[in-house]
């Protein structure tokens, strides 16, 4: 009868290690980027200048002439405000280049911005260097000046300017794609698959973004909401650039067989580049959170879009709101209020260390104290696979159980919002899992008042 069990016992263990073998997990790339949480996009070409959200390629290059442009002064407030990436549209559907390619003369060469010797790229990738953050870029694939389009050699003069950018200017943290293109664009086949050959074979720890992956997904919105059910796994089978679901990417699939995990792009301002006329209409502080908490708060990354003005600088109201943002975050969640009271592996900022949380085998937290929180935290070891689908959290009102919100996703992270209680202690069920639950960390915070 022992050996019997024993056996049974073996089996059920190989079975569930077998199991979360199976479950798809990022790669170190993909690990990396994720602890990111913040980044930055910078849109930034002629369109800053003629006031468009689309140029049309016919733009002359006369016009792009930001006289005080200052990648530090950029790169800086972004580091002071807590972002981890910035990336520079090096090309956008316009097809000017913001760096002087060798490939074609509608770029910055050609501009009377520093006498056409400026390289607006260079100094946001050596700035970047300086303050100690990433760089990526975006090259778009739809150029609605190069003459090649819509031809097989098209292909080679895209391929032609992304070496460039992969190998003059430092390493590239990520590169991102799109297929957005104009109902008037010609019929072009691009030819990803090499594009992201010549990526992995140049810069081998960039992450990979277009609408289904490889490496990060599109959220399948530009509002700034990742659902509330956010899967880092999808099948990307019959998705492609400029071909998606949007329904699904925002959500992704318990049963995905890629990680692919969800991007979260928002601009500070209504539109992607700079208009004078937004600056009344720039998001606060305070937005700029709530967009964090839909975001990083859902198991995504938030990038989001701060478009240098004319003058090639951050417009003044665009900068208060990202310091407001970083001071508010910062205030929230300076102090996890549980700390002491909880095993070290949940408090620790590592996600390798957690606890085991098997479903319907309440994880009580006991803090021996009353305290007073309005947020919670919670993260996975995603190093092994996401794997919570629902849990519940409660706390103790001195004579019995409350519930104060039934959850689904964790991921990377998942944050929770709900009026201030005052409790000693807390409990964690997980109704629904893949497998059992690593629990890497824990928090319960107060919000700042700012907030």
């Amino acid at each position: 009868m022992l050996r019997t069990f024993s056996f049974l016992f073996f089996s059920l263990f190989l079975f569930q290690s077998l199991n979360a073998q199976n479950l798809p997990k990022p790669s170190p790339r993909q690990l990396a980027w994720q602890q990111l949480e913040t980044t930055a996009f910078l849109h930034f070409t002629v369109n800053t200048f003629t006031d468009k959200e689309w140029g049309d390629g016919t733009e002359s290059p006369q016009i792009f002439n930001p006289t005080q442009f200052d990648a530090r002064k950029i790169v800086k407030t972004l580091k002071e405000t807590g972002f981890k990436i910035a990336i520079i549209t090096a090309k956008h559907h316009d097809g000017f280049c913001l760096w002087p390619s060798k490939y074609t003369d509608h770029s910055v060469k050609s501009s009377p911005w520093k006498n056409g010797q400026g390289d607006v790229v260079k100094e946001i990738a050596d700035a970047c260097r300086e303050y100690g953050i990433k760089f990526g870029f975006y090259l778009s694939p739809w150029d609605q000046h190069e003459a090649t389009y819509g031809t097989d050699k098209y292909n080679d003069f895209y391929k032609n300017q992304l070496k460039e950018l992969l190998t003059n200017y430092g390493e590239v943290a990520e590169v991102w794609f799109d297929g957005a293109k104009g109902k008037n664009a010609k019929d072009m086949q691009y030819d990803f698959d090499g594009y992201w050959q010549l990526v992995r074979q140049l810069q081998p720890k960039a992450v990979l973004f277009s609408d289904a992956g490889p490496d990060v997904r599109w959220v399948g919105n530009e509002t700034g909401n990742a659902g509330q059910t956010c899967w880092s796994t999808i099948d990307a089978t019959n998705l492609a650039p400029g071909k998606a679901d949007s329904k699904y990417l925002n959500t992704g699939d318990p049963n995905g067989k890629s990680w692919i995990p969800a991007e979260t792009d928002v601009s500070i301002r209504p539109g992607w580049f700079y208009h004078a006329a937004e600056d009344s209409k720039v998001k606060t502080g305070q937005e700029l959170v709530n967009l964090y908490y839909q975001s990083v708060g859902r198991n995504s990354l938030l990038l989001l879009n701060i478009p240098p003005n004319r003058e090639g600088l951050f417009s003044e109201p665009d900068i208060k709101s990202l310091y407001d943002f970083r001071s508010i975050l910062n205030e929230t969640f300076k102090t996890n209020l549980g700390k002491g009271s909880m095993a070290a592996a949940l408090t620790d900022n590592q996600l390798k260390t957690h606890v085991t949380v098997p479903v319907n085998k309440p994880l009580v937290l006991d803090f021996k104290k009353t305290i007073t929180f309005d947020r919670a935290l919670f993260q996975e070891n995603i190093a092994n696979g996401q794997r919570n689908a629902e849990a519940t959290l409660e706390y103790w009102d001195g004579k019995a159980w409350k519930k104060v919100e039934t959850f689904t996703t964790i991921g990377y992270k998942r944050l929770l919002r709900f009026p201030e209680i005052k409790t000693s202690k807390v409990r964690v069920t997980v109704l629904q899992a893949k497998q059992p639950v690593q629990l890497a960390e824990v928090g319960f915070y107060k919000a700042s008042e700012k907030e």
